[in-house]
């Protein structure tokens, strides 16, 4: 494939009084933007929570697993496969198996250093590498164990059959180049399209065993909060993507449906039990173009006005500024489309409408957006073929 593919997706969501993603003094995370504190989520958190909610839809084995307890791991997957081996036997042979790779140990034993991100598949197939031999490896000394494994192609099971998690969010280890895997997204952090103050929730939680005389809490705490309209905003490199999935186009238009579905309706689980915070966007606008992504953060850079309509202020404001930069750059994306809220039925949403179908085109339902975007990398990718 040698045309460039590129997927922006924006989003424009609105969150109630939350906690999503918290600093390491347990308050929202915040950034200085314009001229003024925003609130901020980490692009981490939103890739860890898209991540989790596609692999809640798919079956166990094409799900990614992100972890320092990788020996453990495979030491339940060999002992599955081999009935009677006992625990210790099991771990011998995965440390065995592992140590092919050089990963540096962590300081709790059987721990690696740092988290590694795999597919299960991929440790399926490591585990099956030993299928039938499981009781004789286990009975060798260290040394003879690992004489017997050290031919056995364990690295190679990692640099292919990658999962949708590892190919779209890729895999870094500094010190073992051959197992790193180029992301194919990148994620911005999420930021609000307006100035927001930081609050807190003084609480209280009665007893209650309390006696009739007893008086006062049981316990008494603060959770720092905001609320805010954010915007959100992600791209994917369609050629990377496909190469990371070993040059399977549908295996990419698959994962990248996903990631679509995933990045605008999945949310970090930050406090979710004290501000039951989900909710759906406003919009969701994706932009397929062949140059280079374009984050239309710039928008917001005037922070909108603290008013009513703050959601519909910034949906406007983001149609403005893409309808602006394809003017200024004389940019022509190959295709670009917004499921969204906003009707020029209502009043105060009527602007933002009309402008909203100036940009992005007559709005979609979700569901056709997602089903039209594949249809047109696929023309797309026919094309040039």
């Amino acid at each position: 494939m040698n045309q460039r593919l590129y997927i922006d997706v924006h989003v424009i969501q609105t969150v109630p009084p939350a906690n999503l993603n918290r600093d390491d003094q347990g308050n929202p995370k915040e950034a200085v933007y314009g001229g003024v504190r925003r609130s901020r989520v980490s692009s981490q958190a939103w890739k860890r929570a898209s991540r989790q909610h596609f692999d809640n839809q798919a079956p166990e084995a094409e799900r990614s697993t992100r972890t320092k307890r990788i020996t453990g791991e495979l030491a339940t997957r060999i002992k599955a496969n081999a009935g009677g081996l006992d625990d210790d036997g099991a771990r011998r042979i995965a440390a065995a198996l592992l140590a092919q790779l050089g990963l540096s140990q962590g300081k709790k034993a059987g721990d690696t250093a740092y988290l590694l991100f795999y597919g299960n598949a991929q440790l399926d197939e490591v585990a099956a590498l030993i299928n039938g031999q499981a009781a004789g490896l286990a009975a060798l000394d260290d040394k003879a164990l690992a004489e017997a494994v050290k031919e056995l192609p364990v690295a190679e099971a990692f640099t292919t059959g990658h999962p949708m998690g590892v190919a779209l969010f890729g895999r870094m280890v500094a010190d073992i180049p051959k197992l790193n895997v180029d992301a194919a997204v990148q994620v911005a952090h999420a930021l609000s399209t307006h100035e927001t103050q930081l609050e807190f929730d003084y609480f209280t939680a009665v007893d209650d065993q309390n006696e009739k005389d007893e008086t006062g809490a049981g316990m008494i705490g603060t959770i720092g909060f905001n609320s805010a309209t954010l915007y959100r905003y992600a791209t994917v490199g369609f050629t990377q993507l496909t190469d990371n999935l070993g040059g399977d186009t549908e295996a990419a238009l698959d994962a990248l449906d996903h990631f679509v579905d995933s990045f605008a309706l999945s949310a970090p689980t930050g406090y979710k039990n004290s501000f039951a915070h989900r909710t759906r966007p406003s919009l969701v606008a994706v932009v397929v173009r062949t140059d280079q992504p374009v984050n239309l953060v710039s928008a917001f850079e005037e922070p909108v006005p603290a008013e009513a309509g703050i959601q519909a202020a910034s949906a406007r404001r983001l149609a403005e500024e893409h309808i602006t930069a394809t003017q200024v750059w004389g940019d022509t994306p190959l295709y670009n489309a917004a499921s969204h809220t906003f009707t020029t039925g209502e009043p105060r949403t009527k602007d933002t409408a009309e402008t909203l179908t100036q940009a992005f085109g007559t709005p979609v339902t979700f569901a056709d957006l997602r089903t039209t975007l594949r249809a047109r990398i696929t023309c797309a990718l026919g094309a040039q073929a």
